[in-house]
């Protein structure tokens, strides 16, 4: 029978500290980066382009959409490719920084094409 030496809880505490390290500093460091949105595309109004809400979009969400693509009725903005209707004193319409429509939709699940943010420009009149 070999008398084998048993490792020492104090020989094994190091090295969980330091895998624990290992695997805590970088989510640490994901978990406190800022929440990045992505950018619309430069137009002539914004040759340096924007950067969409974060709260309107996750990185992919949200698109420059032509003016045939929203229309206005009394009651609001209607999204053609959905029939959406958002209302005027909703809270998702947000003034568009470039003067072109931008909609910001879910892509997938339960909510894909249901509206998050729909910028517009300003009024004409």
């Amino acid at each position: 029978m070999s008398a084998a030496t048993p490792r020492s809880a104090k020989a094994v505490h190091p090295a969980g500290r330091l895998l624990f390290s290992l695997l805590a500093i970088p989510m640490i460091a994901m978990l406190s980066a800022p929440a990045l949105a992505h950018d619309a595309k430069p137009t002539a109004a914004k040759p340096q382009g924007w950067s969409y809400p974060f709260a309107c979009c996750a990185n992919y969400d949200c698109h420059e959409v032509s003016q045939t693509s929203i229309s206005e009725r009394p009651d609001g903005y209607v999204i053609k490719d959905t029939g959406e209707v958002l209302a005027y004193s909703d809270r998702r319409i947000k003034d568009s920084p470039d003067g072109e429509f931008h909609w910001c939709a879910h892509e997938a699940g339960l909510d894909a094409g249901k509206t998050i943010c729909l910028f517009v420009p300003p009024s004409s009149y």
